[in-house]
């Protein structure tokens, strides 16, 4: 197997944008029109799911190690930051955050629960931007959790405090 493209290790935790957080259980070939191609083999606890991604791909479907503790840090600085305001178009705005989740970065997904978060507590969210925060503050809950190696629970808490100082500072006059 060639090395240049193996970026990650078996035990390695990684992220799959829109998945969330796996964990590389293997390195296999498997064989592929007469050729033999090398795959992550990547389990998913949140949905126990094992995949198998092939290693020059892992970089374009946006696979990638799990941030550092400043970077989980500094996703959930962001949480209470000021922002900009979403447009009020639904279709506008999720497409935006579906755009964002496909990116996949932690501050991209931080991106999107600060806003649909606060866009909820102004009116009640369609079923598909609903689904789309829920997934999105998952995956943030699962990375920072073990960035900083806390409990998701305790992740959880973080987060809402956040978005609710945030929220209270809003709507206080």
């Amino acid at each position: 197997m060639s090395d240049d493209i193996q970026r990650f290790q078996i035990d390695q935790r990684v992220v799959y944008p829109s998945q969330g957080v796996g964990i590389i259980t293997a390195i296999k070939e498997k064989e592929f029109k007469k050729q033999k191609i090398p795959y992550y083999v990547i389990y998913l606890e949140v949905s126990d799911m094992t995949i198998m991604v092939p290693l020059d791909k892992a970089e374009e479907l946006g696979i990638r190690a799990i941030v550092p503790q400043e970077e989980a840090q500094r996703a959930l600085e962001l949480i209470s930051e000021e922002y900009e305001p979403i447009p009020s178009d639904w279709k506008m705005r999720y497409q935006m955050n579906l755009d964002l989740l496909k990116k996949g970065s932690v501050t991209d997904i931080a991106t999107i629960v600060r806003s649909l978060y606060h866009r909820s507590k102004v009116k009640e969210l369609p079923i598909l931007e609903r689904k789309l925060y829920d997934s999105a503050l998952k995956l943030l809950e699962d990375e920072v959790a073990f960035s900083l190696r806390i409990p998701k629970e305790e992740v959880e808490t973080m987060i809402f405090a956040r978005l609710e100082s945030k929220f209270t500072r809003l709507a206080s006059p």
